[in-house]
């Protein structure tokens, strides 16, 4: 008589994953650490995992993130979703010449208490950018930001964070080409979701509505 393949193996393997993106996804929402690498190693530590190789895909912990936002978040997190893109159309109304698009967890809606705003803006000279905050008197910090593209190619852009209402907003400048093709999401690997101010305005709009 044949034996049944045994899984228990497989099924320890698929808890474990379980565990650290769940993990993960409260050491995101409740400690403000935004990068899924450093979480999902936290996780692991915590859990006394280290070494593990079942460490969870990064759209496992977002998925993961989500359901404990809606567990543990819901009386506070749509409010404060709502505010951070409420925030994000007053920067990009201003930003406007730039073409500003909205991107991360603002846009996709899994942004924390921690969250800041992440605008790619689009400009030739990138410094043109850092002559518009200038003239319009707003201080800024400038630094830099990598992107991975979906040729592998990786980008050293300019990056300025300036202050709105207590928020970071967080301006990576690309150069025109960069409009037509966004950067790999951290998240799943394929080109970037991103939108420009009246698709913000929809989200609010159609959140507003389901509120009523």
């Amino acid at each position: 008589m044949n034996k049944k393949p045994h899984h228990s193996g497989n099924t320890k393997d698929l808890r474990m994953r379980q565990q650290l993106a769940t993990e993960a996804a409260r050491i995101m929402a409740d400690e403000g650490i935004e990068n899924f690498h450093i979480a999902k190693h936290k996780a692991a530590e915590r859990l006394h995992a280290p070494h593990t190789h079942n460490l969870p895909r990064n759209d496992e912990i977002q998925a993961a993130l989500f359901e404990y936002q809606r567990l543990f978040k819901g009386g506070s997190q749509p409010q404060h979703l709502a505010q951070l893109r409420e925030i994000s159309c007053q920067a990009m109304a201003f930003l406007r010449p730039f073409q500003p698009r909205l991107v991360g967890p603002v846009l996709d809606g899994s942004a924390t208490e921690f969250s800041g705003v992440s605008l790619h803006l689009f400009a030739e000279p990138a410094d043109a950018v850092s002559l518009f905050l200038m003239e319009n008197h707003i201080p800024y910090e400038l630094g830099s930001q990598q992107a991975t593209m979906a040729n592998g190619e990786v980008l050293e852009l300019p990056l300025y964070q300036v202050v709105l209402d207590d928020v970071t907003v967080s301006l990576t400048v690309f150069d025109l080409v960069g409009l037509r093709q966004a950067p790999c999401s951290p998240v799943t690997g394929k080109p970037m979701p991103r939108a420009n101010l009246q698709g913000v305005e929809e989200l609010l709009h159609n959140s507003s509505e389901e509120e009523v």
